[in-house]
């Protein structure tokens, strides 16, 4: 983050309050979004969720998802950002994260440019490879060699989105000469990598446009950022190509809008900060205006 300029504000979309369900709950909750200066919203991603899956969900210590048995709705991420589209003018549309190797790399390089040309380029593509088994299973997709499909997807469609008629020859996707249109608004859609592994960190300083880790310390996330940026010299990328999200709330959900906590991410360096937005009360919307508005200003704070 460049010194002395407050890093931008995004939320995650609110997944369990039956807004991302709802056509008119959505379109008001996204308009309160933009009057009060939040700068991005963020769309998860499971496809399935398996009734009795095996306890691999990496950041809890049972493996279990702290929803417990409770089945929360996720409409499909980029498709609800379409809509989000349609209603927006000034917010970045964000994915944390689509699991890319559930989706074939030519047909999710459709769907994202789509998505980025209605928007107008204000799309950001985050990419991980998930944890359940389950999942991949009931899609049809292997589960083996998780980390290299999803580089080599980001390679596959980045020369899809970079030329027409574009050729790719990897290990798991091959074309030769395919056209793929529309392309995004700028030609390429911006890549953020999730994962706070050192093998996570270490691609991302390598091919990411962004880094989005989640439940991660203040500490660990100073060490991951000093490594994207080390990675970035030893790639040859320029200093902060690589964009630095934090979600602090996600390390610790009783401080979402602790100050104290957020700064020790912009010490570290993120570029954004994201929380959970605030729906509760007789009048929702109104709480979540005021919840970002103090954020906003005690974030601005920081850089002063």
């Amino acid at each position: 983050m460049t010194v002395g300029l407050a890093p931008n504000v995004g939320v995650i979309l609110p997944y369990g309050s039956g807004v991302v369900t709802s056509p008119r709950l959505l379109r008001d909750f996204l308009a309160a979004a933009e009057e009060v200066g939040v700068e991005s919203v963020w769309a998860v991603e499971h496809v399935v969720i398996a009734d009795g899956y095996e306890p691999r969900y990496p950041y809890s210590p049972d493996g279990r998802m702290p929803s417990g048995n409770v089945v929360v709705p996720m409409p499909d991420p980029l498709e609800l950002l379409a809509f989000a589209a349609a209603v927006t003018e000034r917010l970045v549309l964000g994915t944390a994260v689509v699991v890319a190797p559930l989706h074939s790399p030519t047909v999710l390089a459709k769907r994202a440019a789509t998505v980025d040309r209605l928007c107008e380029g204000r799309l950001r593509l985050g990419l991980g490879i998930g944890w359940q088994v389950e999942e991949y299973a009931a899609v049809g997709a292997a589960f083996s060699e998780r980390g290299a499909r999803l580089e080599e997807s980001i390679a596959a469609m980045r020369a899809l989105w970079a030329g027409s008629p574009a050729t790719f020859h990897g290990r798991f996707t091959s074309f030769d000469r395919v056209h793929l249109a529309p392309q995004p608004a700028a030609g390429t859609v911006p890549i953020v990598l999730g994962g706070n592994s050192s093998a996570a960190v270490e691609r991302c300083a390598r091919v990411g446009d962004g880094w989005f880790p989640y439940t991660i310390d203040p500490d660990a996330f100073a060490l991951g950022v000093g490594a994207v940026r080390r990675g970035e010299r030893d790639a040859g990328r320029p200093a902060g190509a690589v964009e630095v999200t934090a979600w602090p709330g996600s390390f610790d959900p009783t401080r979402d809008t602790d100050a104290a906590l957020a700064a020790r991410y912009v010490a570290a360096g993120a570029d954004r900060l994201v929380l959970r937005p605030d729906l509760s009360g007789e009048r929702p919307l109104d709480t979540f205006r005021r919840q970002v508005t103090g954020y906003r200003e005690a974030v601005a704070g920081l850089a002063s």
